[in-house]
């Protein structure tokens, strides 16, 4: 006899293998068609799957683009977040050092995940995506006003948004690269540029 618990438990570990069976499919599919020629069908066969079974889990083509996005935005805060606290319990204090440190683990998941990167950056996405797209911007540049100390002034609140688009700018850049050499070299460069536009050196 099983148990209702163990049995849950069960269940939910299969839902989970199947919601990510189907997100790995829907990344190889969307990334060789683009979402447009992307087809249902091709998904789950590739996962293994039934339509039914996407349709329960997503709900349609547009809903897996859009949780595809969710799960690869997830892994660049993640990672950042991850990265400024260990700099963080090393010691580090600066702040500009720190958003540092977190735009360096943004960069390598643009490496890292590259084949997404360019798929969300070639505009080929549901309609109302560049709407969703946009508005995780505006909270990335809070996030990182945040983190910065900025202050509400708007130069600050400039300054901010214009070293968040350097990161931005630099992922898709990165994305594109053939090598990792490449990739570091424009890493660096993006250090650079956010070195050069400190908000905090005139502070005071």
């Amino acid at each position: 006899m099983v148990h209702k618990g163990n049995s849950n438990a069960w269940q939910w570990s299969r839902t989970a293998e199947t919601r990510r069976l189907l997100l790995e499919a829907a990344r190889e599919v969307f990334v060789e068609k683009g979402f447009a020629e992307a087809g249902v069908a091709a998904v789950v066969e590739r996962a293994g799957s039934s339509v039914g079974s996407l349709y329960h889990h997503f709900g349609g083509k547009t809903e897996l683009f859009l949780a595809l996005w969710e799960d690869h935005q997830s892994a660049h805060e993640q990672a950042a977040a991850t990265a400024v606290a260990k700099a963080r319990a090393g010691g580090e204090q600066d702040p500009l050092n720190l958003f540092i440190v977190g735009a360096r683990a943004f960069l390598e998941g643009s490496w890292q995940r590259r084949d997404l990167a360019r798929l969300f950056m070639d505009g080929d996405g549901p309609p109302g995506f560049e709407l969703v797209r946009r508005s995780r911007g505006r909270e990335w540049v809070r996030q990182n006003a945040v983190l910065l100390g900025a202050g509400t002034d708007p130069v600050d609140r400039l300054t901010v948004a214009v070293l968040t688009t350097v990161i931005g700018e630099a992922g898709r850049e990165i994305a594109t690269c053939a090598t990792r050499r490449k990739a570091n070299q424009i890493t660096e460069a993006a250090i650079r540029l956010i070195r050069r536009l400190d908000p905090l050196r005139d502070a005071g």
